[in-house]
């Protein structure tokens, strides 16, 4: 039997019979053997150890890739498992997914656990670890799996409600197993426990199982693992500076937004230089949008019960909605919109679209409400109310190339504009309920894909997590201290257009369906604000400070004080004229974290001069007033927005 595989820089190797990733390493050489974690046959992650029989795609997921990451945290949630299990036989285990910087399993024990009991379970991961144990993939049958998992009750749930691998039959599962334990799992796994060196555990909390209130309560213990020591030392120093920079501690230091028991959880209240800051990042976030091709839509906060029915979230979505408002007069149902597609897709449909038009970017700072359960509420990073820069692009599907191209270009040129400049990104493909034919799905997974790499974006793949109407791109910023932070989504969706039968007129006269491409860049200004304040700790550019210069006084300078504040009127000016002394003054204005302080005293006044202090620039004193000026503006100056970045 003669096998073809095409590696991704486009060349060919032949075998003479089917053959494992392992081989295909071995063949290119010992380095990439050696640094081996999985194989990516056609967008789909498989085990070293999988046999490949036909003529496909392949790439070698080393180490150096961000996928193998997703890979090694898999192995390690699977090894706290085992070692849990070594030391409480009586546990019960539940479930155990890689996670962002990490991985966590959910167990309930027969007596909770407390947080000292970490280091013991971190001891036998670490002798599992050592003693070399090789994963090994099997395919069973339910009944198989009930019997091997008899005492373990969640295992049996998830055997109950599993759906089988395409293909492979309906009471089919897989497991993995190494040495005598065994775990459900879809894998795939890196090779073998050694290749797990630099993990640790953090930290022991509640978790209902299931993510479902109404069920048991779990004890869920979270870790981290990574391929380097130096890796795994430079994440557990940035946990440490991350307690530093929490945007809430930040938010009440600089007095930005407050919450209140009135209010209910998962919501704030922005205070004057908190609704600043908010209407800065807006403003310059809707400029960029309006230079750039996008029409500004407003839309509803609340929609007929008809609307949500046809877009599908009272099926898929309901329970993260909140609860319907009933209008007996008129028999009439209504709910608070967690999305703004509907409302974007109505606009649209009011009016007959030629394809000359296409493609339309209607853009929107729409707020949404979701009903977010208590236990994910974070501060400004988990709400029940926020506000999206939402956009939503029609077009033809030869445009969606383009678009794509477009939108992750302006995406990532935006974010580099905010001081978020170390971009990465998720691409998640194919889930195994899907709408859609098989081709536009691969047309637009590969869409997504070619941006990516010719926008030399790193990416790793979120197999099988696209929604069931089409594939999207998440984009991480790393923040200074290396944290990634979720924002932007570009997502292809083939449902909607569907679900409200919308059409463009093309070049032959005749009605065609268009794509429709959600597009939510900040995420979030809640969120995008947060991320802001931990990434800067709080000393935000110029540019965006909701106080952006103090004019400190000393002495009887109110005239000359006053002349500097109408040259900077175009500013956010503070003056502080207290009778207090200079070094208070001082204080105050660090503390609040303006960027910028002008110090002035009766000498100044008399010769036109000035002390400038600019955030982290050189103090200056007797500054020639002129040049002062011109100082600050400059170190003011809001960023240039390009496309072209």
């Amino acid at each position: 039997m003669h096998v073809d595989i095409t590696l991704p820089d486009g060349s060919v190797r032949n075998y003479e019979s089917p053959v494992t990733g392992y081989q295909i390493a071995e063949s290119i050489g010992p380095r990439l053997l050696k640094d081996a974690i999985c194989v990516e046959i056609d967008n789909k992650f498989q085990d070293l150890s999988f046999e490949i029989s036909e003529n496909i795609n392949v790439r070698i997921v080393t180490t150096k890739d961000l996928d193998a990451l997703h890979i090694l945290r898999h192995s390690s949630a699977h090894i706290l498992a085992q070692a849990v299990l070594n030391l409480y036989p009586n546990a019960q285990f539940g479930v155990g997914p890689s996670i962002e910087n990490g991985f966590y399993y959910d167990f309930l024990f027969e007596t909770p656990i407390k947080e000292n009991e970490l280091e013991n379970i971190e001891k036998e991961m670490k002798r599992i670890t050592k003693s070399a144990q090789k994963f090994v993939r099997s395919e069973i049958t339910k009944k198989e799996a009930v019997k091997i998992f008899k005492n373990q009750n969640l295992k049996l749930e998830l055997i109950e409600s599993a759906e089988s691998d395409e293909g492979v039959g309906e009471e089919i599962v897989s497991t993995y197993t190494n040495d005598e334990f065994i775990d459900l799992c879809m894998g795939p796994h890196v090779p073998s426990t050694s290749v797990l060196k630099h993990f640790k555990l953090t930290k022991v909390s509640g978790a209902y199982w299931r993510g479902n209130e109404s069920n048991v309560q779990l004890q869920r213990i979270y870790g981290t693992s990574w391929f380097t020591k130096e890796d795994l030392d430079q994440y557990l120093i940035q946990q440490e500076e991350a307690e530093k920079r929490d945007h809430r501690k930040l938010g009440n230091e600089l007095d930005l937004f407050t919450s209140s028991e009135e209010l209910g959880s998962g919501n704030f209240l922005w205070k004057p230089k908190g609704a600043v800051l908010r209407d800065v990042i807006e403003s310059y976030s809707k400029k960029a949008h309006l230079q750039n091709g996008y029409s500004l839509v407003n839309t509803p906060h609340i929609g007929k019960s008809i609307l949500w029915e046809t877009s599908g979230h009272l099926d898929h979505y309901s329970e993260n909605m909140y609860p319907p408002i009933n209008h007996e007069e008129n028999n009439e149902t209504y709910y608070l919109k967690p999305m703004n597609c509907p409302f974007h897709i109505l606009v649209y449909k009011n009016d007959l679209h030629s394809y000359k038009e296409l493609p339309l970017r209607y853009f929107e700072f729409g707020s949404v409400y979701r009903y977010e359960k208590t236990g994910v509420l974070h501060g400004l990073l988990r709400l029940r109310g926020f506000t999206q820069d939402d956009a939503h692009i029609f077009c033809s599907t030869d445009q969606i190339n383009d678009e794509v191209k477009t939108l992750l270009s302006f995406s990532v040129n935006l974010l580099g504009s905010y001081g978020l400049t170390e971009i990465e990104a998720d691409l998640s493909t194919k889930p195994k309920k899907y709408i859609g034919s098989d081709k536009d799905w691969d047309n637009a997974t590969n869409s997504l894909k070619q941006s990516l790499t010719e926008l030399e974006v790193p990416f790793q793949t979120a197999e099988g997590e696209g929604a069931f109407y089409g594939p999207k791109i998440d984009l991480h910023a790393k923040d200074a201290i290396g944290r990634r932070w979720q924002l932007s989504t570009i997502q292809i969706d083939f449902a909607q257009p569907d679900n409200f039968d919308i059409e463009y007129v093309n070049s032959e006269n005749k009605k065609s369906r268009p794509v429709m491409i959600h597009r939510a860049l900040l995420g979030s200004v809640e969120r995008f604000t947060a991320v802001l304040l931990e990434h800067y700790a709080g000393n935000l550019p110029g540019w965006l400070s909701p106080i952006q210069i103090d004019v400190l006084t000393i002495g009887n300078v109110n005239e000359y004080a006053q002349t500097i504040i109408d040259d900077l009127k175009s500013y956010r000016v503070n003056l502080d004229d207290r009778n207090i002394r200079l070094g208070e003054k001082l204080h105050n204005s660090e503390k609040s974290k303006t960027p910028i302080q002008i110090i002035i005293g009766e000498k100044d006044a008399s010769s036109n001069t000035m002390a400038v202090n600019i955030f982290g620039k050189e103090n200056m004193k007797d500054v020639d007033y002129k040049r002062a000026i011109n100082s600050i503006k400059k170190s003011l100056k809001e960023p240039e927005f390009s496309l072209d970045g």
